[in-house]
């Protein structure tokens, strides 16, 4: 399986924030969730695969080529949606359009109109009178409309219902499916992400803390739930994180099914998504 999108050792530094050597690939036709905090460099590291932001060093390798030397080609096989990004407010989806059939070869009209019947966005109105969250859903459809190979999305649900939420994440999968789509999805809505991604990459201040396959973290990663007597006979090697809680400890374990077949502790959880960035984040390592 090829990789769409290549990171290695991406680092930066400005103001008082830094990447420091993020890697992560994104294999072919697979959707990797992006997860960090806010001002964790989510949004930042996307900049850098779009050359939006330029002063960095470590590869990007899009498609296989450099992407600060990519063509315009290969421009126009990425759909874009960033959490900063808009639409002058003077313009309709009809201008949406007509600009997007001269900027992209591949650009689909019908495909379009389509996405606009479906998510109920009138073609004729302004988008000054849209919401948030029609705002987001035109951001959306317009990414999806010229057939993109790769599509780099940042908070792409963010001030969306969760019922356009989940037709949002639909779409994306059928994207995936039909159009042999790759997709890096960067959200801190973590409960999307546990159903449709097949990758987790966890970014924290500026580090990447794991690539993990979804599956993964959800089926083997669990949660002790112990007393502190508990917990002094738990081996460090045998947990990655923990939380001292009021009444409690948190243990954060790789593998629970073999931490169950070593230790006489009761309560060992699934884990969630939430539950692996508060953990990992506030937790302490011994």
């Amino acid at each position: 399986m090829e990789n769409v999108l290549e990171v290695k050792n991406l680092s930066m530094k400005y103001d008082n924030f830094a990447l420091k050597n993020i890697s992560f690939s994104l294999p072919e036709g697979m959707i990797m969730g992006f997860i960090g905090e806010n001002g964790a460099g989510k949004t930042t590291t996307i900049k850098a695969i779009l050359d939006i932001i330029k002063s960095y060093s470590g590869e990007i390798k899009i498609f296989g080529l450099d992407n600060r030397t990519y063509d315009k080609k290969i421009k126009e096989d990425i759909g874009v949606v960033l959490d900063d990004m808009f639409f002058p407010e003077i313009l309709t989806p009809n201008d949406i359009n007509s600009a997007m059939q001269g900027i992209y070869k591949n650009w689909d009209s019908k495909l379009f109109y389509n996405y606009l019947i479906e998510f109920s966005l009138l073609p004729n109105k302004p988008i000054k009178t849209f919401s948030k969250g029609m705002r987001k859903k035109l951001e959306i459809i317009t990414a999806l409309a010229h057939h993109p190979k790769l599509l780099l999305l940042d908070e792409p649900t963010s001030g969306l219902d969760p019922v356009a939420r989940a037709e949002v994440l639909e779409i994306f999968q059928s994207v995936l499916e039909k159009e042999n789509c790759s997709i890096l999805l960067s959200s801190h809505i973590t409960a999307d992400l546990e159903h449709i991604a097949d990758y987790i990459t966890f970014i924290n201040d500026g580090e990447i803390l794991l690539v993990k396959t979804t599956n993964e973290l959800l089926e083997k990663y669990g949660i002790v739930k112990c007393t502190e007597k508990e917990f002094q006979t738990i081996d460090k090697k045998d947990y990655l994180k923990y939380r001292k809680l009021k009444y409690a400890y948190e243990v954060l374990v790789e593998d629970k099914g073999a931490f169950k077949a070593k230790y006489d502790i009761a309560v060992v959880d699934k884990i969630t998504l939430d539950d692996l960035m508060v953990i990992m984040i506030k937790g302490e390592e011994e």
